[in-house]
């Protein structure tokens, strides 16, 4: 017998109701979402297994510069164990040298028949430099510099040479510019400004006898305490300036000295370089500022002090600035050169329209022009700018300036005809003393003739006596008769009456010409 089937179970269980379209676009958008969020996480992993790679690229590359670094900071190392070695043999040679040559000299000074070398070229201006410096006569030293400004090339050759031979060269200059740096002292006759350029030429003199023999300007050879004498001349400087009423009225060379002073010695500090940026600007049309403003650490604020330089109507500065800083791409020269010359002519055109200039206008204007010429000119030959910005124009107006001035200075030639008078007889001769080279006559000068306001013109009267010709000689007779003329002379026993000139030629009324009063 078959089993009865269980009431509770479904022999044939209804089929599943088949998928809608909403449960179809929850699947779709689920798998959008899976795929996008892989492909994020795939990026984002991407991203980090890129910039991985590139911090361990930059670890491997600084590593390396380290390793460059310390390979280098060692074989400099090296170089300067073994210049302080040789410094120290050339120092011991140099010591013993000038110790022999300044005993020699100080032997020689004792006999009273030492004569002086002559200063008269290259060698004797050297042997006069050395003589100081085996001395140590620093005083001596600088009144000789001071007083041959004329010769301030040959200095620059000869400076170096005769330095080396002192036993401290640092220390004898220091001393030597004392006279007027940091400040003039009270024996001092000159302005500190006036020698400003003997104080540059010293220190810049300086430079290439304190250079290391190997590493050269890399090390300067000079002892603590005369850097820190130097640092406290610095300072002294720095202080005065509130003294001299600031940066702004602080002389060129002045500023040029401090700054100078700074780069040989090597005591520039961080913390006053805005300092030496305000000194360098206000100071800039210097021919040695742009280096120098290098040498101070300036080269990364450059490009403000070029545009703070244009701004203040100084181009040809800027241009030096540009060049020095290879940064001509940045700031071309030609409109700068081109923006100055027409600032020049608006400022020689305002002079010339100034009523208070009136009298000196045209020339000063004429000199601000030819100024602003010659220094753009300058600039043109000095960086080759002859293709960009030809300058023969340029000369030509500078000609025709040059030649407006010798042409205003010329004296003015004498008229080469004389007006007559308004009544048509001729002028009187011209003032003899008017002129260096005049001649001079020996007679007395003829009377100026005056007409008299209250009476007309006299005939020639005719003589009541005859003229006697003995009493005259040859002498020019007197002048015609007039009513105010004194009564006749007496000659011997006959009383002489003026007698009358003829009448001139040409005129016909038989008249002498009236003469009106000449003024001088």
């Amino acid at each position: 017998m078959g089993s009865l089937p269980d009431p509770g179970e479904l022999i044939n269980p209804p089929p599943p109701p088949p998928p809608s379209f909403d449960d179809f676009q929850r699947q779709t958008s689920l798998m959008t979402s899976c795929t996008l969020l892989w492909k994020e996480l795939s990026d984002h992993f991407s991203s980090l297994e890129q910039d991985l790679i590139k911090k361990s690229d930059a670890l491997k590359a600084k590593v390396q510069a380290l390793n460059n670094e310390t390979q280098q900071s060692l074989q400099a190392l090296e170089t300067r164990e073994s210049s302080i070695c040789k410094s120290m043999s050339l120092a011991f040679e140099t010591l013993e040298k000038t110790t022999k040559m300044s005993i020699s000299l100080a032997l020689l000074g004792a006999d009273s028949q030492t004569e002086e070398p002559e200063v008269d070229n290259s060698e004797g201006l050297l042997m006069k430099l050395k003589s100081f410096c085996h001395k140590m006569a620093a005083k001596e030293f600088w009144i000789f510099v001071t007083s041959r400004k004329k010769e301030l090339e040959l200095f620059r050759s000869e400076l170096p040479k005769a330095l080396s031979d002192c036993v401290d060269p640092p220390r004898f200059v220091l001393e030597a510019i004392s006279e007027v740096f940091p400040l003039a002292s009270s024996n001092s006759t000159s302005n500190s400004s006036d020698l400003g350029w003997a104080c540059v030429l010293l220190l810049e003199s300086l430079i290439p006898v304190m250079m290391d023999p190997v590493l050269g300007k890399e090390r300067m050879l000079v002892t603590p305490s005369i850097k820190g004498r130097a640092e406290e001349i610095a300072e002294t400087w720095k202080k005065s300036l509130e003294e001299r009423g600031g940066i702004e009225n602080v002389k060129t060379p002045d500023v040029h000295t401090f700054l100078q002073h700074l780069v040989t010695f090597g005591i520039v500090k961080e913390e006053d370089v805005d300092l030496y940026r305000k000194l360098v600007v206000a100071s800039a049309w210097r021919k040695q500022m742009p280096k120098l403003a290098v040498s101070l650490g300036l080269g990364d604020k450059m490009p403000d002090m070029i545009e703070e330089l244009i701004g203040r109507g100084q181009q040809v500065d800027a241009v030096h600035f540009t060049y020095e800083v290879g940064l001509a791409n940045k700031f071309p020269p030609v409109p700068l050169l081109k923006a100055f010359l027409k600032d020049a002519k608006k400022a020689a055109t305002s002079i010339l329209e100034d009523p208070n200039n009136s009298g000196r206008a045209a020339h000063m204007a004429a000199k601000k022009e030819q100024s602003a010429i010659r220094a753009v000119l300058k600039c043109i030959e000095e960086y080759k700018l002859e293709a960009e910005f030809p300058p023969e124009n340029l000369k030509k107006r500078l000609e025709q300036l040059d030649k407006a001035k010798i042409e205003k200075k010329k004296p003015a030639s004498p008229a080469a005809k004389r007006t007559r008078a308004s009544n048509g007889g001729p002028m009187p001769p011209a003032k003899a003393g008017r002129s260096t080279n005049a001649y001079v006559s020996s007679f007395p000068s003829p009377p100026t003739y005056i007409r008299s306001p209250s009476h007309s013109q006299y005939p020639a009267p005719v003589p009541a006596y005859p003229a006697v010709p003995a009493v005259y000689s040859n002498r020019s007779p007197p002048y015609a008769y007039s009513p105010e003329a004194p009564p006749p002379a007496i000659v011997g026993s006959y009383p002489v009456s003026p007698v009358s000139f003829p009448a001139y030629g040409g005129y016909s009324n038989g008249m002498a010409p009236a003469y009106q009063q000449a003024y001088y």
